[in-house]
């Protein structure tokens, strides 16, 4: 696993899941409450085998027909290329999750080589080729296993419980890194092994902390690179001798450093993203006997999020995060200097960019007119190929709208910058509704991707969409990152949510009635707290997966990412931050809480336990108030299986078209 993708597991990333539908001990299931009026008798959907819909009233078939189109887009996302026949990797959905796909050249059909009832987010070829790695959860619990794929069939290389990740391949195909807690049952050790022989599999470093991870062998082969997450904004180097068992501190800093997007290059020097020096990540070399770090390529007010070294080590190709747009540069080693390029749509850059041993990099697009395809560039004639073309449901994906970048100053003068997206107004005239939707993480970032459903919203409901980055998002600097530490920071994230309604009610195209808040996991805490202390301001909120009290979530979530957790949010085992704690919690203000709430709860989720969920419904129900709620049995922390996610997305239009429209006939009470 590289990298970003290891990134994106140590965060949440379900910031889209309630426009979107992209979710521990199993939860009880409530007592369901009986409607306010009589049932509708139009014929309703029934929600998937594995969905428990409590209080939720029935979700007319008609609704079911009307977005029909807009949920069976598909999107494809690089993984990687095939090094003798030069096919692309990529993840695709035809049935109901996503699985791998070869595509022998651009243009050409997806062929599907994994045919799995869980999804496939990602594989990894040897460097000859001849072995393909993946992994697999099992409903959303995130206790992965690592399998070879062959010919349709999955060969099971772990011990099928415990935790894993899959690592680096060292440059010989000889061996893979992985991280597994199967010592402790909590922590991430990091072992290599010869796939094709998996009783070879050894222990190369025991950890005593959750956040470990290999990165990358050194080319002797026999030097790993582990990494330390400590915190979003400190992290330390570690070379490990495979053969030895020595372990060596490579970065000792002084203050806390972030190095990130690491990668050796093919004459050994390390290559990293850093803020060692900077508040922004800037890309450059670190010594590996001294631990130095000298910057040599640099994103000015913005983060280098991503980058890949071609295989002859000529040529660096890296992506600047500019407020959520990223752009693509090359940088050429041997005269520093830096070329921007352009060519393909403006939006996200996926995390998963990789060069091809004969020098072409493939790369993921995401962007709200083209809803995420695979793309390669030939470095040396600048020519981009779309390598994939995914479907749309039928929909010409140049009718929807790009994001409008809004920037203001919060409460206290703090530069806050958020995504709108605002319906045609000549086919909705007149002021509209808006739904605020607030990222996970909190170490996460609303991007310029695509919308997905959230389409549907803005295209035939006339809802114009709001995705805010508050303080402790990520890509504006470790600063900014570092705003919401701790208890006594946390609530000032919530009142940047006051600005942007400060800001967003003096639209004239936007009705300050009619404003609604969503959010998941870290947004869904958010997503409470701003029903909570903006009761006037919003009508409805839609939270997923959401942390509804701060000590229960910690004293629940999974033990490995506790610790991570408690640096961000505060320890609940000091009195003191515990009450702060505790008087920060939506669970202790559900008395404020008088808005309609959909609540979203995935039963297997390890990052935000479902109980999260059952208290604050039975809070909320227990008051008098209306509180809807979505379980699903098989999905974990945010829903992965179309079904679910299509179930959920009808469920939010019902909720909406009831609870900010007023559509008294989208459903019965």
């Amino acid at each position: 696993m590289g990298m970003g993708q290891w990134k994106a597991a140590a965060t949440s990333l379900c910031g889209l899941i309630a426009l979107s539908g992209s979710g521990s001990v199993f939860a009880q299931e409530a007592q369901t409450v009986p409607p306010a009026s009589p049932p509708s008798t139009l014929p309703a959907a029934s929600p998937p085998a594995a969905m428990v819909a409590d209080g939720v009233p029935p979700i007319p078939l008609s609704l079911v027909a009307d977005t029909r189109p807009y949920l069976e887009y598909r999107t494809a996302s690089f993984v990687g290329w095939h090094p003798q026949d030069r096919s692309m990797l990529v993840t695709t959905r035809f049935g109901n999750v996503p699985q791998l796909h070869r595509v022998a050249a651009p243009g050409s059909a997806r062929r599907q080589i994994s045919f799995e009832e869980e999804p496939i987010f990602g594989g990894s070829w040897s460097p000859d080729g001849s072995t393909l790695l993946v992994e697999k959860d099992a409903g959303g619990n995130e206790v992965s296993q690592i399998y070879a794929l062959a010919a349709g069939r999955m060969t099971l290389l772990t011990d099928g419980k415990s935790r894993h990740t899959l690592g680096p391949w060292s440059d010989d195909g000889r061996l893979v890194a992985y991280g597994s807690n199967m010592r402790s049952g909590v922590y991430n050790d990091i072992y290599v092994m010869d796939p094709r022989d998996p009783r070879s599999a050894r222990r190369v470093l025991s950890t005593d902390s959750g956040g470990w991870a290999a990165i990358d062998f050194a080319p002797n082969g026999r030097d790993l690179l582990a990494f330390n997450y400590i915190s979003v904004t400190d992290s330390q180097l570690h070379i490990v001798d495979i053969e030895t068992g020595a372990v060596r501190q490579v970065t000792r800093d002084a203050t806390p450093v972030a190095y990130g997007n690491l990668q050796f290059a093919p004459d050994g020097r390390l290559w990293v993203s850093s803020d060692k020096d900077s508040d922004t990540q800037r890309l450059g070399l670190v010594d590996l006997e001294t631990g130095m770090f000298t910057p040599m390529i640099d994103g000015g007010r913005w983060d280098i999020s991503n980058f890949d070294i071609a295989k002859d080590g000529k040529t660096i190709a890296y992506v600047v995060n500019e407020a959520g747009f990223s752009r693509l540069h090359l940088y050429d080693v041997a005269t520093a200097t830096s070329q921007v390029v352009t060519g393909f749509p403006p939006g996200e850059i996926g995390s998963g960019m990789k060069f091809a041993p004969w020098g072409t990099l493939g790369f993921t697009v995401y962007s709200n007119q083209s809803p995420g395809d695979a793309y390669s560039l030939d470095i040396a004639t600048g020519v981009i190929t779309r390598w994939t073309e995914s479907e749309t449901g039928g929909l010409d994906p140049d009718t929807n709208v790009m994001p409008e970048l809004v920037e203001i100053k919060s409460f206290d003068g703090e530069p806050i910058s958020g995504l709108l997206y605002r319906p045609d107004p000549k086919r909705h005239p007149g002021k509209r509704p808006l739904i605020m939707s607030i990222h996970g993480g909190p170490e996460g970032q609303a991007s310029a991707g695509f919308l997905g459903r959230g389409n549907y919203l803005i295209n035939e409901l006339g809802i114009a969409l709001f995705y805010p980055n508050v303080r402790g998002s990520t890509g504006f600097g470790k600063r900014f990152v570092s705003l919401d530490n701790g208890p006594y920071l946390r609530e000032n994230s919530v009142k940047d949510i006051g600005a942007f309604l400060d800001r967003l009610g003096k639209y004239p195209t936007l009705d300050q009635r009619r404003f609604g808040v969503t959010g998941g996991s870290y947004g869904g805490y958010m997503c409470y707290a701003s029903a909570i202390r903006f009761s006037r301001r919003f009508n409805a909120a839609t939270c997923i997966v959401a942390i509804s009290n701060f000590v229960t979530f910690l004293e629940n979530t999974e033990e490995y990412r506790r610790d991570l957790r408690r640096i961000e949010y505060g320890d609940e085992r000091v009195p003191e931050l515990r009450a702060k704690l505790q008087e920060i919690s939506p669970l202790t203000r559900v008395d404020e809480l008088k808005m309609p709430l959909l609540v979203v709860t995935g039963a297997n989720d390890p990052r935000v336990p479902a109980s999260e969920a059952d208290q604050i419904i039975d809070a909320v129900r227990s008051r008098g108030g209306t509180a809807w709620h979505l379980l699903a049995r098989n999905e974990g922390h945010g829903f992965r299986r179309k079904e679910n996610a299509d179930f959920l997305f009808w469920t939010t239009l019902a909720f909406w078209q009831r609870h900010l429209l007023g559509a008294k006939d989208a459903s019965a009470d």
